[in-house]
């Protein structure tokens, strides 16, 4: 049995990373010979993509534009699925501060981590809107994201980057006085939130192991999304510091971005990595877009005709 270290997407679980877990509980990664450690990074250590690359980690999950700014710095990194098929970011306020639109951002306090694809992302998206992008205010949060209390509270106006489908929802302040806009519903350009990769040293010295990791992986992620009851029960297990309806509500709303239009898991596709690396590259975050292609393949992914479990991955109301 091969030990596995995979790296999760954020400081700690949550049902984005749900697939794994459920993989992981049914048996899957055992039965493919596979025992599987699923982990959070520490952040004074790095990022997934840090753990990756010091072969501290075997897989992980990360945002692409991270992983083509490693692989302009000549780090042999390598996505091999998408987890999501669409931005999970937003933009969020509050009634009552006068942000009815993206521009209207402008002359505002926007709390959120001013990295260069953070401040190019929300010049982006202000200017998109006919916005003034210099007249936004920036609350420098790090790593912190501010809840709509704590915008209720006065901290600042607006945020950017919390996830729509799980910062978003966290809170007291009644639905009817939140304002949520996912940032590719409002010019952002498209892009996977997050790809699974590993280091192409892993890859290359085991690609069965690979393929079948891979394969488990997809299983988990299809039974996450169709038994939204028993996925729940084992989340509250792994997370259970989180009220039952926000993880519920959570899954709900991130499960329908794991498959592309085709319905497949894991599919990276080209007409997203593509622009979004001329996009990173216009505003300077790559140095160029080149090589753009080489940074993952998706030939260990299942088989388009390839059962799941019996199951196809679909979107289902949580009963």
């Amino acid at each position: 049995m091969s030990h596995i270290r995979v790296m999760l997407d954020y400081f700690h679980p949550w049902p984005n990373s749900a697939g794994l877990f459920v993989a992981r509980e049914r048996g899957w990664y055992r039965e493919a010979g596979l025992e599987v450690e699923l982990s959070v990074q520490d952040p004074g250590r790095g990022d997934t993509l840090e753990y990756l690359a010091t072969r501290q980690a075997d897989f992980g999950l990360f945002p692409p534009n991270r992983l083509l700014v490693r692989r302009a710095q000549g780090q042999p990194l390598l996505g091999l699925a998408a987890v999501n098929h669409r931005a999970l970011e937003a933009v969020q306020t509050v009634t009552g501060r006068g942000i009815e639109r993206p521009r209207d951002l402008a002359g505002r306090r926007l709390a959120y981590n001013p990295t260069p694809r953070g401040r190019a992302l929300v010049r982006h998206l202000v200017a998109a809107d006919g916005g003034d992008p210099d007249a936004v205010i920036t609350v420098d949060a790090g790593h912190r994201e501010l809840t709509v209390d704590d915008l209720e509270s006065g901290e600042a106006d607006a945020t950017f980057g919390v996830y729509w489908s799980w910062d978003a929802l966290r809170g007291d302040l009644p639905e009817e006085r939140r304002v949520t806009w996912p940032v590719d519903e409002i010019g952002a350009p498209r892009y996977h939130s997050y790809l699974l990769g590993a280091h192409e040293a892993t890859v290359a010295a085991d690609p069965g192991a690979v393929q079948r990791f891979l394969a488990a992986t997809a299983r988990g992620f299809a039974a996450a999304a169709s038994d939204r009851t028993g996925t729940l029960t084992l989340l509250e297990r792994v997370i259970p510091y989180f009220p039952r309806p926000l993880i519920a509500r959570s899954l709900d709303l991130v499960a329908p971005t794991w498959t592309g239009t085709d319905g497949r898991w894991g599919v990276i596709g080209e007409d997203r990595t593509g622009p979004y690396a001329d996009w990173l590259a216009s505003h300077g975050i790559l140095p160029s877009a080149d090589g753009w292609r080489g940074s993952y393949t998706t030939e260990f992914l299942p088989a388009a005709d390839q059962p799941l479990d019996g199951q196809a991955i679909t979107a289902h109301s949580h009963g």
